[in-house]
């Protein structure tokens, strides 16, 4: 099962930016992904992220649906939980049932290699 696959957000570019008021990070009690976003480990992914929205316009589809479809299609993922606050967001996170027919083996090595963290030493370990 794979838990948090748009990684608290960040893959949907609401925090490139900084962070807006209506977004999670800036609710009463979320102060942990506000200062999470200001932490080395997520300038390094930000970096990553650009290189998967490249990845995704060549794809026709955006960054969250490539990453919910690449979760889907990796071995071992059973299911993926979706949290979405709004219609609009269900709808784009349905979106990557389209984009399921583009994950070939070579995207989905190119995904690996980008993203860094295929498991290793087989289907039961974690992706972080």
């Amino acid at each position: 099962m794979t838990w948090s696959p748009l990684a608290s957000g960040l893959l949907t570019g609401k925090y490139n930016e900084g962070v807006p008021e209506t977004s999670r990070a800036a609710m009463k009690g979320s102060t942990w992904l506000k200062d999470r976003l200001h932490t080395d480990e997520v300038k390094k992914q930000f970096s990553q992220i650009k290189e998967l929205l490249l990845l995704a316009d060549r794809q026709n589809c955006t960054a969250a649906q490539l990453a919910i479809a690449w979760c889907l299609r990796s071995e071992g993922v059973s299911s993926v939980l979706l949290g979405v606050s709004n219609t609009e967001q269900l709808l784009e996170n349905l979106g990557s049932l389209r984009v399921l027919s583009l994950m070939t083996p070579p995207l989905i090595a190119q995904m690996d290699l980008l993203l860094g963290n295929k498991p290793q030493g087989g289907k039961k370990e974690a992706r972080t």
